[in-house]
């Protein structure tokens, strides 16, 4: 041998020959089995080859890597390992110039196939497969290291390489216990464990890939998925993700994000345990790409989720109407269970997605998920739900805004405008999100995570009496003028969604804790006199409203709304620190504690409470009078005109379209009157004066709803049958004849009536109001009477 290598080194032209002869030889000897005199052949080609690094070593090569392919093609084990050791050896040989017609085709093919042995012998067996794993690591080395490195990379070459890594790394035990970027392995278990092996292997060709052939290499990992049904359970797949996700280029993630992404789209008619599992592994990957780069999928991220949590309610929804009503159908129930897997896997993502991004990207997916609740009212959202029908538009509802409640947990805004943007509060409050106890669940925790900008909510969760506010330790600053701004604007909004919010139906005990919570977060937040006074107003409104009971509620309602009432004007109080308003409202307290425990909320939310049969012989001691109230506040510099006047919601145009039974599906007229006469003592009372009860008998609205429906069907229909010259003469006529009118009125002075009183008496159908004085006036000044 070092004859032979000191005549090769000194005479590089005769490599050639030398290559020939030593490969006709080795071709003869592994026809005729001659195992030792392939062992010598070998030896002799590794050792020039080592030995030799001069231009004329490419023939060489060729000689040589046609030995190995002879190797490798023999039945012998020990000949395919022989083979396998020498290319590897070769593999580690930098080559000084690139060779442009070498091809590695066939080595791919075959060690790929070695990947896959199934030999009777286990130790043999698994000696060919770390043979088979080295050489393709050996492929993917010496084609990185070569300028023509992309051939490696072409889809024929992946197809082979990753689905044979893939196979021998599900031998790995307990993969899914590593949180964090997986450990390397030692040296002996890389020669030893055909797992590990692969695996790392896998890391080394994905830590190569690069941007134009990063897809190349991903996608038969999802085909190696989809063929070994490894989704369901896909503790395989998120192990492979995630070595996927710590392996590559931080600045590729996102195209790892996008070929998920597509296959959840190609698989969106499998088994909902098979679409869990892409979201699972989708999670993973977004947890991984969250930390550095993510490029731009954020909005395609969410976009495809939200139209597979669609597709999920939709085949809830219709699995739900194919099952027989009178029978209990198990297939159908286990299908309505892992469509719920996938639609908690989705909201999870959503949730954790959402909360890694920065704020001003989160505020847009904030606004982009609201835009994709069905609402009455908004045709800008893009989830189809004619499918759906009422109770999956309801489902759709309830999971957009679970994904919403994701997002907005942890959200800080320096402004209250920030996080509440008309565009996003509108929908949010819109009553078609009312209609179920859920809903306004969900609804009222997604303001608390925008209102709460102090971490205050958990000092406050639970209804109850607190002794003492100050033991709280409430975190609070001065209110700055957005927010006074934003109260002014859509404070009443505010107020109608909790007032409409305690007098439904089918609320529970969870319903009036988070409407306590939101009565306490807006005095925190966004409270100054003048919202302190309204919010008054509104808990003595529910206390009137609980008293009088025109919604017929039963009466744990009712009880309920007395003890929500309580415990916030007990709050409200002690925060605002007025003395005589906090004596009367803990003399209120102490009484019922007394003589009526079902008022307070430690009471009537504990089970086998004792309710009362009836609230309209109670005490007045019983109860929070608006002139007491009034009082204590006008004596400490409040201004309290505002509190005789009742607080009634105010209508939108959903209300009289909606199906919801509400307060304002008869007539709602808000009267807002400043007297400067002092309150009567009783606040009952003094809500008897004016109520919807004598407002409804002074009012004949019967057929008032199906005469209006009636003109407007009429007038659609008109605009949509009569011709234009009819429709354009009459509309100028009406023109006409108001522009004259108005002239006559301008002219007009009403003066007052002969009656000495100087009143006047109304009268409308059996009903007659009370009399009320004439003012003269002359247009276009306003009387108000």
């Amino acid at each position: 041998m070092e004859k032979l290598t000191f005549y090769a080194v000194s005479a590089p032209e005769k490599l050639d020959r030398i290559g020939s002869y030593l490969a006709e030889r080795l071709s003869r000897d592994v026809v005729r089995h001659r195992s030792g005199y392939v062992l010598i052949a070998m030896e002799a080609l590794d050792q020039l080859l080592m030995a030799c690094h001069s231009q004329s070593i490419k023939p060489f090569v060729e000689s040589f890597l046609h030995m190995v392919a002879k190797l490798l093609e023999s039945g012998e084990p020990k000949l395919q390992v022989l083979g396998t050791n020498s290319f590897v050896k070769f593999a580690n040989i930098e080559e000084d110039t690139p060779s442009y017609h070498r091809r590695y085709d066939f080595f791919v093919s075959r060690f790929s196939a070695m990947c896959h042995s199934c030999h009777s012998d286990p130790e043999i067996r698994t000696e060919i497969r770390i043979a088979g794993i080295r050489g393709i690591q050996g492929v993917v080395r010496k084609t990185v290291n070569d300028e023509l490195r992309a051939t490696i990379w072409e889809p024929q070459h992946m197809d082979k390489i990753v689905p044979s890594l893939l196979f021998n790394m599900q031998k790995i035990e307990e993969v899914d216990s590593r949180i964090g970027p997986p450990s390397s392995p030692s040296a002996t278990d890389k020669e030893e464990n055909p797992a590990v092996l692969a695996e790392n292997c896998f890391r080394e060709l994905l830590g190569r890939a690069t941007f134009g052939n990063m897809n190349n290499a991903v996608r038969p990992v999802f085909a190696h998925l989809d063929h070994h049904k490894l989704w369901d359970p896909n503790e395989f797949a998120v192990h492979c993700f995630k070595i996927i996700m710590y392996s590559i280029q931080a600045q590729y993630s996102h195209h790892v994000i996008q070929e998920i992404l597509g296959h959840l789209d190609a698989r969106k008619k499998d088994a909902p345990r098979v679409r869990a599992g892409i979201i699972q592994v989708l999670l993973e990957a977004v947890a991984i790409a969250a930390k550095g780069s993510i490029g731009p999928t954020v909005l395609e991220v969410f976009n495809t989720l939200l139209k597979h949590l669609r597709l999920s309610v939709e085949f809830e929804a219709n699995d739900l109407q194919g099952g027989s009503v009178g029978s209990v159908n198990l297939n159908t129930s286990s299908k309505d269970n892992d469509e719920k897997i996938v639609q908690n896997a989705i909201i999870q993502t959503i949730g954790f997605f959402g909360s890694n991004l920065p704020d001003y990207q989160r505020s847009e997916i904030m606004m982009f998920i609201m835009g994709k609740v069905p609402v009455f009212g908004t045709s800008t959202h893009t989830l189809d739900i004619s499918q759906l029908g009422d109770l999956g538009t309801r489902r759709i509802q309830i999971m957009l805004l679970r994904s919403l409640l994701m997002v907005t947990s942890g959200y800080k805004a320096k402004t209250i405008v920030t996080a509440l943007p008309g565009s996003f509060l509108d929908p949010l409050l819109s009553p078609s999100l009312m209609e179920d106890y859920e809903l306004r669940q969900l609804v009222l925790e997604v303001m608390h995570n925008l209102m709460d900008r102090h971490d205050n909510r958990a000092k406050l969760r639970g209804i109850r009496i607190i002794p003492d506010v100050a033991d709280l330790k409430i975190k609070r600053e001065k209110i700055c003028r957005q927010d006074t701004s934003f109260m002014k604007k859509n404070g009443q909004q505010l107020y109608r969604h909790i007032y409409l919010g305690c007098k439904e139906e089918d609320n529970v005990q969870k319903n009036y804790e988070l409407l306590y919570t939101s009565l306490a977060l807006i005095t925190i937040e966004l409270a100054n006199e003048e919202v302190v006074i309204d919010l008054i107003r509104l808990a003595i409104a529910l206390q009137d409203s609980a008293i009088i009971n025109e919604d017929n509620l039963p009466m744990f309602h009712r009880c309920g709304i007395m003890a929500l009432v309580a415990a916030y004007l007990n709050f409200v109080s002690q925060m605002i620190a007025v003395p005589a308003f906090c004596q009367h409202v803990s003399k209120v307290i102490e009484i019922r504690t007394m003589e009526a425990p079902y008022f307070l909320p430690e009471h009537i939310f504990r089970d086998k409470c004792m309710l009362p049969k009836s609230l309209e012989k109670h005490e007045k001691d019983l109860y929070f009078l608006t002139n007491k109230i009034a009082e204590s506040l006008g004596g400490s510099g409040y201004s309290v005109e505002r509190l005789s006047v009742p607080y009634v919601p105010q209508v939108t145009d959903e209300d009289r379209l909606s199906r919801r039974k509400s307060i304002v599906d008869t007539v709602s007229i808000q009267v807002d009157i400043l007297s400067n006469n002092v309150p009567s003592d009783d606040v009952v009372s003094n809500t008897e004066e004016i109520t919807f009860e004598a407002l409804k008998k002074a009012i004949d609205t019967s057929g008032m709803e199906e005469q209006e429906k009636e003109k407007r069907r009429l007038v659609i229909e008109k605009f949509q049958k009569a011709p234009f010259e009819e429709i354009a003469a009459q509309c100028e006529s009406k023109a006409n004849l108001l522009h004259d009118r108005l002239a006559q009125i301008l002219e007009l002075t009403i003066r007052p009536p002969p009656s000495p009183s100087g009143t006047l008496t109304i009268t409308s159908g059996h009903a007659q109001y009370q009399s009320v004085p004439v003012y003269e006036m002359k247009f276009p000044d306003l009387c108000v009477y």
